[in-house]
């Protein structure tokens, strides 16, 4: 009894330091420990987590009915205290309310399920970019399409491959905060788009079938050779965001990450203006200004 005690201490100690670290993480990333949801970093996302609490405010009194209910019939109806079975076949009145009940449980669900997929469908308005995200075995291609009437649409189109970060590229990369890149979900190109910007995301694959998730935006689409995929987002905060491939696609899924940095307009106007001559230039000096940015800021508290 002791042990256990002193076990569960032990679990409750370690939980609550890692809740009170949690403050110091990053916004819409994975945090150790973490339980609920990414932090919602898009419209939809927003959404998402609202229906996710609407459900459990139905799931939760259910079971806890239902199981009351088993526990009862379990006790008042137990051998010892009914001997002699009950030989009703039925009750009109239980018939009827466990009948309607359920569907109108569902129809509260349904009505704001159905909403919610319709969001996820068709964007608040003409996306300005549009990005298409090929699967391979086991990294990602992006290709950019600016809209007609924008900036970028003048300049070349930027398309590149983003692999998994390798732990000893980090330096190079200027990639060594592993709070910022994590293990496994840090990549050497990560896809750059301008903050309250409505994206449609194409995804297709070259191979096999992968799925492009990003949590904290509300998406998750499947990858399918020989299809294109439509989705949208709009991220509403600054940063660096994380997901990963969706779909058991080989011996490597464990590590085919995403990474989108979002930045302001006038950021991926620049970015994208370099990046159409020089990538690789263009993200390095992307980089470097917002880390001086965030070294600044950081200073200043």
């Amino acid at each position: 009894m002791r042990r256990s005690i002193l076990a569960a201490t032990a679990f409750l100690s370690t939980a609550g330091a890692a809740i009170a670290q949690e403050a110091d993480l990053l916004p819409g990333q994975p945090h150790p420990w973490q339980i609920l949801l990414q932090d919602a970093m898009s419209p939809i996302e927003s959404q998402i987590q609202w229906f996710n609490w609407y459900a459990l405010a139905f799931v939760i009194p259910i079971t806890i009915i239902v199981a009351a209910l088993l526990g009862w019939c379990i006790y008042r109806f137990r051998e010892s205290r009914n001997p002699v079975p009950s030989r009703t076949s039925h009750n009109t009145l239980i018939e009827v309310v466990w009948t309607v009940a359920p569907v109108i449980i569902l129809l509260f669900l349904a009505i704001p399920s159905f909403q919610l997929l319709t969001a996820q469908y068709n964007p608040p308005s003409e996306p300005e970019l549009t990005i298409k995200a090929t699967g391979y075995q086991w990294y990602w291609g992006y290709e950019y399409q600016p809209a007609d009437g924008t900036a970028q649409a003048q300049a070349e189109t930027v398309s590149y491959e983003s692999y998994p970060l390798l732990e000893e590229d980090r330096d190079g990369a200027g990639k060594q905060d592993k709070g910022t890149y994590p293990h496994l979900l840090a990549v050497d190109n990560e896809v750059v788009v301008p903050v309250d910007t409505v994206i449609r995301l194409l995804s297709t694959s070259a191979d096999v079938i992968h799925a492009f998730a990003m949590p904290s935006m509300g998406v998750k689409v499947d990858a399918v050779p020989g299809r294109l995929n439509e989705s949208w987002f709009e991220a509403q905060r600054e940063g660096i965001f994380y997901g990963q491939c969706s779909e058991l696609c080989g011996q490597a899924h464990y590590n085919m990450p995403i990474a989108i940095r979002v930045v302001s307009k006038e950021q991926f106007a620049s970015w994208y203006a370099a990046a159409s001559q020089d990538l690789e230039n263009a993200n390095a000096q992307l980089t470097a200004e917002i880390d001086s940015a965030d070294g600044i800021a950081v200073a200043g508290r």
